[in-house]
């Protein structure tokens, strides 16, 4: 029977009503419902309409949202150790707190909760903060009619937090990526769906299909629900066995977001090197300076 290696990267919606009350727990929502030019309307749509006690809408979903840098010309590339230090204050997390991260999926198909829940995870893991997501999200919790509220939650006293100065463990570049196509020792996963890997639905630039090289394990292959239902050990193990003897694995999306469910899922059976390419195709796709393949133009 396989099992997972870090299985506290999760937490059961029994652990988190029964630790609701605790002075050292901060509950992020970071469920986005996002607009096309990028904005969130989770607060509106989702947040307002009912959350559970004591947590705080975490906007990572906008194109600025609170773990994007500023000056970035792409959107949700990782922020800055200040930058991080600074929005880890204004919600009250000191390097002694520990943070769930829940989420919902307003719209199945579009908005996977569990995407921007390993997205947050992904990040906020590598800058030092012990963190672990809610399994099965925030619809787990409405149908064990756990409590809901309407009240905002906030207020926290400012914090200090220190970033681990091996932040950047877990984010590549570009050049990273050029070297792991000539690499032995590195596996390049692309996160999207089978008919993005192979061009025959739109991408997410001027070019289509995927980065030469690269396998495809779609994201939702490792999901039985929308948010943050993980499937079994077993069936996990079962789709990534190939991956888990890799000594180094590099994963990518569009934009660096539905890759950290590959990169989660990887780091929950255990493997030690994982990182996800910040730029994804968003940023590939777009210099043709750099390899890529279309299948779907092939003969």
């Amino acid at each position: 029977m396989a099992a997972l290696e870090n299985p506290g990267y999760l937490v059961s919606t029994e652990w988190l009503h029964d630790h609701l009350n605790d002075e050292g727990l901060r509950i992020l929502d970071v469920t986005a419902m996002l607009t096309s030019d990028l904005t969130n309307l989770a607060k509106e749509k989702c947040y307002d309409q009912g959350h559970i006690p004591g947590s705080v809408l975490f906007d990572v979903g906008s194109g600025q949202g609170k773990l994007s840098r500023k000056d970035a010309a792409l959107p949700w590339t990782w922020p800055t150790p200040d930058e991080f230090e600074t929005t880890m204050a204004e919600f009250g997390i000191s390097n002694h707190h520990r943070v769930v991260i829940v989420a919902r999926t307003p719209r199945e198909g579009i908005d996977s909760g569990t995407m921007w829940c390993t997205r947050t995870w992904w990040t906020l893991h590598h800058f030092g903060v012990e963190c672990a997501i809610l399994e099965g999200g925030l619809e787990k919790w409405e149908r064990e009619a756990r409590p809901l509220t309407t009240e905002p939650a906030g207020g926290f006293p400012t914090t200090r937090f220190s970033v681990n100065p091996a932040w950047q463990r877990g984010c590549a570049s570009k050049q990273d990526v050029l070297k792991a196509i000539e690499a032995r020792d590195t596996c390049l996963v692309d996160a999207l769906p089978a008919t993005s890997f192979d061009g025959t639905t739109g991408g997410y630039g001027p070019r289509k299909g995927h980065i030469t090289g690269a396998i495809n394990r779609p994201f939702r292959d490792l999901i039985d629900g929308e948010t943050a239902a993980f499937k079994t050990p077993e069936e996990l193990s079962d789709t990534l066995q190939d991956l888990l003897d890799v000594p180094r694995v590099m994963t990518y999306c569009g934009g660096a977001i539905a890759a950290t469910v590959n990169a989660f899922a990887l780091r929950l059976l255990g493997h030690p090197a994982v990182s996800v390419y910040d730029g994804s195709l968003m940023e590939w796709a777009s210099d043709d300076s750099l390899p890529m393949t279309d299948p779907s133009q092939e003969s």
